[in-house]
């Protein structure tokens, strides 16, 4: 049963003999519903917070479910885009391992054709310059063998010059020339005088054999056998500038 303060105040008692004293119990009611009244204000204080309370833990409650809504979402939303990221990554990480195993197949095929072009161009170059160096070798070989022949030739030439100087020289020992001098004053003088002379009609004379030179001079102007060298191998075939042209 609710009692209110208004009650207890009111409230009579019978009367009985030797009963309690009327003015100490009603101040003991009238204490008793003041503090009833407090009470009941305290009650309803608390009622008014506990529904306050309420309230706030419905919003909180809604907050709550609201938060747990939204983490839920982000952690599916995260868990969604770490999926991605993953997948991303792993798509990012395969074409750039193909590329770069193109990339690798490339270099080498392309490392393998240098080395490859690299290789027969040494080897032609190798070719060439043994090509090269033979034919050097035939022509020195062939100059050798001019040079050869070009020494022979000048060596029978000297020595045929040499045998001529020695001739002549061996000549001039023997050759007088005061004697020459003076037989070519001589006839000089004679034909001075013949043209001094007054023109008579007789016989024209006979002309006079010349002067022959001495036997000796005559001696030098003798053809000496030279000897004929026989041209080398390489000047039958041609010099090594007739080759060039």
């Amino acid at each position: 049963m609710k009692i209110t303060p208004l009650e207890i105040r009111k409230k009579v008692f019978e009367k009985q003999l030797r009963g309690y004293d009327k003015e100490e119990v009603n101040a003991f009611l009238l204490s008793l519903s003041h503090e009833w009244e407090n009470a009941l204000d305290q009650i309803k204080t608390l009622e008014t917070q506990v529904k306050k309370s309420e309230e706030e833990v419905v919003k909180l409650r809604d907050v709550e479910a609201s938060l747990y809504k939204t983490l839920k979402t982000a952690e599916d939303t995260g868990a969604n885009m770490i999926d991605q990221a993953k997948r991303a990554a792993d798509l990012h990480l395969k074409e750039t391992q193909m590329n770069a195993d193109a990339l690798l197949n490339e270099s080498k095929s392309k490392a393998r054709n240098i080395i490859e072009d690299a290789e027969l161009r040494a080897k032609q170059i190798l070719e060439s310059m043994e090509d090269e160096l033979k034919e050097l070798a035939r022509v020195y070989h062939m100059l050798e063998d001019h040079r050869d022949g070009v020494l022979n030739e000048l060596t029978n030439l000297s020595t045929v010059t040499l045998q001529r100087v020695q001739k002549v020289s061996d000549n001039l020992r023997h050759f007088d020339i005061d004697a020459r001098l003076k037989e070519i004053r001589r006839q000089s003088d004679e034909e001075l005088n013949n043209l001094k002379q007054p023109q008579q009609k007789q016989p024209a004379p006979k002309p006079k054999p010349p002067v022959a030179p001495p036997a000796d001079l005559i001696e030098d102007e003798e053809v000496i056998d030279e000897p004929v060298s026989k041209p080398s191998s390489n000047e039958t075939e041609g010099s090594f500038f007739d080759e060039l042209d």
